[in-house]
């Protein structure tokens, strides 16, 4: 009887688990094995507690940014104390969200601080890195290279974003994505005021600017988009919603190799042996053809759907 009793208890552990995660698509091997899992672990005690997902993600922030700090200097001791730092503000970054759907806390500000958190992480990486090579003998042309792959970081971790929450929004709806637009965004910024609302409208500026550079690298996304959001108000067809998941699936490996571990686990090689300045080269010659392929083969999956929807009066 106890031993029944234990593996329900286990059964309801798993399954709350499995709620606080976004989708098996979207996650990464390493954060469904380890970071979830942690994640998972502070967002039961912050729940608890009464921490909100924001206070978390802003305390991912402090850690980061001292991770980042920490790179600058060559002892490799202080350079691990900094890794360890960076894994915790990445177990905090996912214990956020996952607060947010335990708690039912979700807001529109907290996806945007959450989106900005990471950013702050490797700004202060790559000025760490930047400053500790040009210390080490490197000439000071060097911080073009560290701006080059900073811009081309912020591209792909928006790109790969963007594409996860577009996935989630064939496969769970509305509710279950965090995809946002400019014209829905448009009509929130007008109705707040500079005067009365600055702080909000200053950050509602620059997601905007953030989602129309998604937007703009997406034509044909934007496109199937329209089709499908003026044609079916309330729910996705059951039909267009498999279709979509099967041929954009493959995607999402793509997605998770410009985020946050593929780069960090090359940086802490990179860390080890004491050359971090290759770190810059890697985010602009070997993740931005990925990004170039995977923004390429995101358009030809959108181009599919759309000469479906609008040639194929049966379908969807």
């Amino acid at each position: 009887m106890q031993k029944e009793q234990v593996n329900v208890i286990e059964e309801d552990n798993l399954s709350a688990f499995e709620q606080s995660l976004k989708s098996n698509d979207t996650e990464e091997r390493i954060d469904i094995w380890f970071y979830r899992p942690i994640g998972y672990r502070i967002a039961q005690v912050c729940a608890k507690i009464g921490i909100t997902p924001n206070a978390v993600t802003i305390i991912s922030i402090f850690f980061g940014v001292a991770a980042g700090i920490l790179f600058y200097y060559p002892a490799l001791w202080i350079n691990v104390i900094g890794m360890l730092l960076l894994v915790f503000a990445n177990s905090l970054d996912s214990a956020d969200g996952q607060l947010a759907r335990m708690t039912d806390n979700k807001s529109r500000f907290g996806r945007i601080l959450d989106g900005f958190a990471g950013d702050f992480w490797f700004a202060s990486i790559h000025i760490a890195i930047c400053l500790r090579s040009i210390n080490e003998g490197w000439p000071q042309w060097l911080w073009v290279f560290c701006v080059l792959a900073g811009v081309s970081h912020m591209l792909q971790s928006a790109m790969a974003d963007y594409y996860r929450n577009v996935h989630l929004y064939f496969i769970k709806g509305k509710a279950g994505s965090e995809l946002d637009n400019t014209r829905d965004l448009k009509v929130d910024y007008d109705a707040l005021s500079w005067r009365k609302n600055f702080f909000s409208k200053f950050v509602l500026n620059g997601y905007m600017g953030y989602t129309r550079n998604q937007e703009k690298l997406s034509p044909k996304l934007q496109k199937l988009l329209h089709i499908v959001k003026s044609r079916y108000k309330d729910e996705l067809p059951k039909q267009l919603m498999v279709d979509f998941r099967i041929q954009n699936k493959p995607l999402m490996k793509y997605t998770n190799i410009v985020q946050f571990n593929t780069r960090v686990i090359f940086l802490f090689v990179w860390l080890f042996i004491g050359q971090p300045w290759i770190y810059f080269f890697f985010d602009m010659f070997v993740l931005n053809p990925i990004l170039i392929y995977m923004c390429n083969r995101q358009e030809k999956v959108s181009g599919y759907f759309v000469d479906k929807l609008t040639n194929d009066p049966t379908y969807g």
